[in-house]
């Protein structure tokens, strides 16, 4: 019984195999193609709020040791809440949203300094590379 039981799962697994494979085509010669999952982000990324944002966090992080981060949170979540209701979403939805963002650039900003550079290098930083 076991050895009908052997053959009848050897046969499933190979009579399957082909069918398997036929399913995936050949690969492909195109390069992959990268996408945003959250979309445009230029409407997202470039206004004035988040340029407020930028200015705040240049003001705020370069060139300093220790930072009031608490206080650069507060002044943040008052830029996001007028963001919120610009975008049409609501001014706690976005700061709900945008909440972790402060403390985020504040590390990346300790990493790397330069992303306070330019709006350019700091919306790559927040978004990736347009």
């Amino acid at each position: 019984m076991r050895a009908i039981l052997a053959v009848l799962a050897a046969a499933t697994v190979i009579g399957a195999a082909p069918a398997a494979l036929a399913q995936h085509g050949a690969p492909s010669s195109l390069p992959p193609k990268s996408a945003s999952l959250q979309g445009d982000t230029e409407k997202f990324m470039n206004n004035d709020y988040i340029r407020r944002f930028y200015a705040l966090s240049v003001s705020t992080l370069k060139g300093q040791n220790h930072p009031d981060l608490a206080a650069y949170e507060q002044k943040s979540y008052a830029i996001f809440r007028e963001f919120g209701v610009y975008m049409g979403v609501g001014p706690e939805h976005m700061q709900d949203h945008l909440k972790l963002i402060p403390r985020q650039v504040a590390q990346i900003a300790k990493e790397d300094p330069h992303v306070l550079d330019s709006f350019d290098a700091f919306t790559e930083a927040m978004v990736g590379p347009k």
